[in-house]
This record gives C-alpha cells, structure tokens and sequence, in this order.
C-alpha cells in the first residue's frame, strides 16, 4: 500500500467541505487550500463546484492564478467537478466577458447548459475505467462539453433524457473534469480514481 497522497481543495468557494471529506474517505490526506504556500504542499488539486465567475475572481484576489497554471503545465493532477470543469476548459461558451479559467484541457464547455437551478436534475451516467453501476450524477446549473480536442479522452455521457449523449466526464493526461458532483453522492469511486492519478503522478 502506497502512503496518501497530500490532496488541496481550491477552498475559495464552492462545496469545499465535502471534497475534502470524499478524498479523505478515498484515502487521500485532503485539505482545504487558498494560499500559494499551501498550494506548494500538495500532490494533487481539486476545484470544486460553485460559481465559476466568483471562482476566477477569487483565484486572482488570493494571488492564486500563477500558481495553479505553473502547477498545472508542471503535471500536477487537477480535478474539476462542475464549476471546477469550467475553470479547467480552454473555451467557455456563455460565460462573461472577465471571466478566466487555468485553460488546462482542450475543450469547449458552456456554462449553464443543463439550465439555471431549477433545471437541476440526476441521472445515471456510465464512467469509462470505473467498475460498477453507472453513477449516480447530479447535475445543479452543471455546465456540458461541446467539442474536445484530440489529446482529451470522454469518459462519460449522459445516456437517457433530453440530454442524451451529452458529454459530462473527460480527461487529459493528469486533468480530470466532471459536469456532476460525485461529492454529493456518498458515492467515492470517482474520488478514489482521482487519488490513484495522483498517486501514479
């Protein structure tokens, strides 16, 4: 058994708490993070679902934006769970004009594609190189993937609904990114696939 790997949540907004207490349960030491210095301390990164205007905001209030990006081109293993799928992508459609992301995987996401609030809703999605049922997915003002690149694997769409074959899960190299939030489930496969990447970094 390999020791934990020292897993940040990027704790500027969002639903903090319980990706902490998901990577924890997956067997990873989490912690929140909201400093340069206490991003230096990490294997790996997680960036939470929220408002991904306030996050983009936040991230340059906090001094945060650099590092994340030298960290990121470094090959630290980042996963983005809804708002954090936003910050990861190279192009945001339906976002403001200001906002800016670390622009990690080469994809095209809109923001608020499935809706505003009212339009949340669950659905089963199948998670390629995650054995089990499909996953129990909430999706809440979750954005979607339009177009992805060459170097970016889909790991997951949406298979029933009006939403069917809408792209939700990918992954590019060490960069990991979902529409849904696994950490609302109780459900830690997808966490503990993000702590193996981390680990295998």
């Amino acid at each position: 058994m390999t020791a934990a790997p020292a897993i940040g949540v990027l704790a500027l907004q969002g639903d903090v708490r319980e990706h902490v207490a998901a990577l924890t349960g997956a067997g990873a030491h989490a912690r929140p993070v909201r400093r340069p210095q206490e991003l230096d301390a990490v294997d790996g990164l997680v960036i939470p679902g929220g408002e991904s205007t306030t996050i983009s905001k936040l991230a340059d209030i906090f001094d945060m934006r650099e590092p994340i990006d030298k960290r990121i081109a470094a090959g630290m293993p980042v996963y983005g769970s809804c708002a954090g799928m936003i910050m990861l992508a190279a192009e945001v459609l339906d976002g403001r004009p200001d906002q800016r992301g670390f622009a990690g995987i080469e994809m095209t996401v809109r923001r608020n594609a499935f809706g505003r609030q009212v339009d949340s809703f669950e659905a089963p999605v199948t998670i390629a190189g995650v054995e089990g049922e499909p996953f129990h997915a909430v999706f809440i003002r979750a954005p979607w993937v339009e177009r992805v690149g060459a170097g970016v694997d889909v790991l997951g769409e949406v298979t029933e609904g009006p939403a069917a074959g809408r792209i939700v899960a990918v992954r590019q190299g060490n960069l990991l990114a979902t529409s849904f939030h696994p950490e609302l489930t109780g459900d830690l496969r997808l966490h503990r696939y993000f702590v193996d990447l981390v680990r295998a970094a």
